[in-house]
């Protein structure tokens, strides 16, 4: 599907500069060229498919349904499907979640949104689609979905209000009747350059993670030698997934930026499950992310959020080795 790109690469970097194919140099700079091209294509598709998507389903009309319907459980893994299709890194998915607490939505659903938003979304869909195929690509999304509507429903029966901060309770109390929802009546060829730009707009927002992720990928691939992964995180010691997931969750990165780095994880030896996990990791949970947070909850809230959050990625991150 994609070589004529890796012809063109080859073309660029092997022929027009001159580099040697053999030289870390010209490894480096033809995966680059490759996968930036190749990942900012499917990006954009996918971004405007999922502008579709987006475009009948309103934020507004959402928090309605969950607010209205008695669905047995079921809003947790709508929130999380919601959260799958919407493009937002950790530290974006945070304003999203305190709207969802303003709007009296139950925490356990919001944060079955906020756990599987940064980790599954179009942009890491595509780009897994690109480096990983259409089955790790799945399973991935899959167990994203499953993570966030398992996570949201156990946090939610720990009956967590109490520990939301001063300010959003102080917001419920006063909270006011909002109106109902009134879809516009716009047809498809209407809606259309809005979604254009949409998801130009979105393509635009993560080019330079996409570049700096990329690049820093290559350079891996490059001149990182062959078993420097492999030696710490490759292998298959059961401590690797626990490893791999508390050195990533003091970092931040949103799917763009990290899904080509854990590319070059595994072509150096670390099992893709390890790499999964580093990434949910990395872009699930952050200092930043935290940091928001603080505004809508406690300390000892935030630290359970991150707790769990925690042991199912590196639950996630055994599983994913053991199929994959």
């Amino acid at each position: 599907m994609f070589d004529w790109i890796q012809h063109f690469a080859d073309w660029l970097i092997y022929s027009v500069f001159g580099l040697g194919a053999e030289t870390h140099l010209g490894t480096a700079l033809n995966f680059f060229v490759y996968d930036t091209l190749k990942i900012l294509i499917l990006l954009f598709l996918i971004v405007f498919l999922m502008g579709i998507v987006n475009a009948y389903l309103p934020i507004e009309k959402l928090k309605n349904f969950l607010n209205k319907k008695k669905l047995y459980g079921l809003e947790y893994l709508f929130a999380s499907i919601f959260g799958a299709i919407t493009p937002f890194c950790s530290c974006s998915s945070v304003p999203l979640f305190i709207g969802f607490v303003q709007g009296g939505i139950p925490l356990g659903v919001t944060f079955a949104f906020l756990i599987t938003s940064p980790l599954v979304n179009e942009v890491a869909i595509a780009m897994f689609i690109g480096m990983f195929g259409i089955k790790a690509t799945l399973i991935y999304a899959i167990s994203g979905i499953l993570l966030g509507t398992i996570g949201g429903w156990l946090l939610g029966k720990f009956n967590l209000e109490p520990l939301l901060s001063d300010w959003v309770k102080k917001i419920l109390e006063n909270k006011m009747q909002q109106g109902e929802y009134e879809d516009e009546k716009l047809t498809f060829r209407q809606r259309l350059p809005e979604i254009t730009r949409g998801a130009w707009d979105i393509v635009k927002g993560v080019v330079l993670y996409v570049i700096i992720g990329i690049g820093i990928g290559a350079a891996m691939h490059g001149y990182v030698p062959e078993n420097f992964f492999g030696q710490y995180l490759g292998g298959g010691q059961w401590w690797t997934v626990p490893l791999a997931v508390i050195v990533a969750v003091p970092m931040y990165a949103n799917a763009a930026g990290i899904v080509p780095v854990i590319q070059v994880f595994v072509a150096k030896g670390v099992p893709l499950g390890t790499a999964i996990a580093f990434m949910m990791a990395t872009v699930g949970l952050s200092i930043p992310e935290a940091t928001l947070l603080k505004k809508v909850m406690t300390i000892k809230l935030i630290a359970i959020y991150f707790g769990v959050v925690t042991l199912f990625i590196i639950l996630s991150g055994f599983l994913f080795n053991i199929i994959l």
